[in-house]
C-alpha cells in the first residue's frame, strides 16, 4: 500500500466518523499522539520544558561542585569532547 492509498483510507475512515464529534475528537487525539511519537523518534534531543530545566539545574549543581571541563589553550571543541570521552 503506498502513501496516497493510505491517505485515502484514512480520509474514508474519518468521513465515516464525521457525524460524531466525540469520535472525531478521539481520532484527532490519537493522531496527535502518533505525531508526537514520530517527532521524538526523529529527534532524540527533543525534551519537555520540565526535562530541560531539570538538566539545567543538574548542570548548575555540577558546576558549583567543580565538575566541569574547560578548553585547553589551542584546543578545539571537538578535541575537548574527545578528551572527555565523547565519540566524536
Amino acid at each position: 500500500m503506498n502513501t496516497s492509498q493510505i491517505n485515502a483510507e484514512i480520509f474514508r475512515n474519518l468521513a465515516a466518523l464525521a457525524e460524531s464529534e466525540d469520535m472525531l475528537a478521539r481520532a484527532a487525539k490519537y493522531l496527535r499522539k502518533l505525531v508526537k511519537e514520530q517527532q521524538q523518534k526523529a529527534d532524540s534531543t527533543l525534551m519537555s520544558k520540565e526535562e530541560f530545566f531539570e538538566k539545567l539545574d543538574k548542570a548548575e549543581e555540577e558546576y558549583r561542585q567543580g565538575k566541569y571541563t574547560t578548553l585547553l589553550p589551542g584546543e578545539s571543541v571537538a578535541d575537548m569532547l574527545k578528551r572527555c570521552g565523547y565519540g566524536i
